[in-house]
């Protein structure tokens, strides 16, 4: 069977991995690379990422130079500008990145709501929809856009670096704000005029197995690979993991961390404006997708703010006994779960608890975070089932370090199984078959 380079590249870190169909030969340790956060800016410089990227490939050592093929899951939206060397014009700007919100009301009062949602299958979510980028950068700092050649997505970027290929997938084009999402027709001649950019900026959309390129001899002597091995288009991360799942449609996939996703699987999506709706990358298939941007992280956060002297064991236990004691053991304090935003709203909205007292303690306030984590998971399940696609009940679920996928489950209503889908985005990119244009 084929061996495949797989490479996954998250939001802090990079993992390089052989893999032969899904199965896992070796894998390297974790090369971390920073998100620089100033004010409402999240970015990260190029350098850094392809300098972990090179890190994690020598961690193969020279096996990572007798695979059959290479394939990437990224992650989406990561927008940047390139030269016609294919050299970084600006850093690369993270799906956290809040600083356009002006610039997408504004892009989506020129189209109308319900246009943009019915060709991009989203509203022009800052950072999110990355078009709100491209228009922060062309209103803010035109004189670096004068010199870009190519603008894409982080998959994109790493397609140039590697083998010199202008190249997307349908899940990263859906994530522009600038593809027909919902006919994966290509490039949309309307939202690229809405945002007054050329598509010839714009890379070739080609399915996410597809071959992109093949390594150049620069790059292999640079990254530690052989040159000539042929590069897989690449796809979102998320969609890796579904492709493990099953990638049926009415399937669920869960990942629970940091931030908890929850995408369903169909082929007959039905764009909502508090949904995100993208290819899936490969196969015709589309993901709808409610999030929790800040899940885990909330967690973490209460911990080190409010219980930062105690033991994390005794943290853990007193976690598991108020999941275990419901609403009550809140004192009635309500927390709002949105301390990193909300990925599907224009305007951000920012975590808080409401009924806050003189009588209120820090065990109260662990205790509404639980609950309102719980809460907005629950929360989401009737969103997807307007979808009109019928949902399978049994869910594939990736994390869950501390138990915390069995509490993002404990509210939601009716009978639901659940099935653990471990190292999914890279074993995802094991089910990938290579094809040629």
């Amino acid at each position: 069977m084929p061996t495949t380079l797989g490479l996954d590249i998250g939001s802090s870190s990079v993992i390089a991995g052989i893999l032969r169909g899904p199965k896992v030969i070796a894998e390297s340790p974790r090369a971390f690379f920073r998100s620089h956060c100033v004010g409402a800016r999240v970015e990260v410089a190029p350098d850094e990422l392809l300098q972990a990227m090179q890190t994690a490939i020598a961690g193969l050592g020279a096996r990572a130079r007798q695979v059959d093929a290479i394939a990437l899951a990224t992650m989406a939206p990561a927008w940047i500008a390139m030269d016609r060397q294919g050299r970084a014009l600006t850093p690369i700007v993270t799906h956290q990145d809040r600083r356009s919100v002006a610039l997408a009301i504004e892009l989506e009062r020129r189209m109308g709501k319900a246009k943009h949602l019915a060709i991009c299958g989203n509203r022009p979510f800052p950072g999110g929809i990355s078009s709100t980028t491209w228009a922060w950068f062309r209103a803010n700092q035109p004189a670096r856009l004068k010199r870009a050649d190519l603008v894409g997505h982080l998959n994109t970027f790493l397609h140039r670096q590697l083998t010199g290929a202008r190249v997307t997938d349908p899940s990263n084009a859906s994530f522009t704000g600038l593809y027909d999402t919902l006919g994966l027709s290509g490039w949309s001649e309307e939202l690229c005029a809405n945002l007054g950019v050329s598509a010839a900026l714009l890379p070739e959309v080609v399915e996410a197995d597809v071959v992109g390129g093949t390594v150049t001899a620069e790059a292999a002597a640079r990254f530690g690979l052989r040159a000539g091995t042929p590069m897989m288009t690449g796809i979102m991360d998320g969609s890796a993991g579904m492709l493990l799942a099953g990638a049926q449609t009415g399937q669920l996939f869960n990942v629970v961390g940091s931030t908890d996703v929850l995408a369903l699987c169909t082929h007959r999506p039905r764009p909502h404006e508090r949904l995100l709706t993208r290819a899936l990358g490969v196969q015709g298939l589309w993901l709808q997708v409610s999030t929790i941007a800040a899940m885990a992280s909330s967690i973490y956060w209460a911990r080190d703010q409010f219980f930062a002297g105690m033991p994390l064991k005794e943290f853990q236990t007193e976690f598991r006994r108020l999941s275990r004691a419901g609403r009550a053991a809140a004192g009635g304090v309500v927390f709002e779960p949105y301390m990193a935003g909300e990925r599907t709203s224009i305007e951000q909205r920012t975590g808080a608890f409401r009924h806050v007292t003189l009588a209120t303690t820090r065990t109260h306030l662990l205790a509404a975070i639980i609950e309102g984590l719980t809460q907005a998971s629950a929360d989401r399940l009737p969103l997807l089932q307007a979808t009109g696609t019928r949902i399978k009940r049994t869910v594939a679920v990736s994390g869950g370090s501390d138990r915390l996928d069995q509490l993002m489950h404990r509210d939601w209503p009716g009978a639901w199984k659940f099935r653990a889908v471990t190292d999914a985005t890279m074993r995802g990119l094991g089910t990938m078959v290579m094809r040629e244009r």
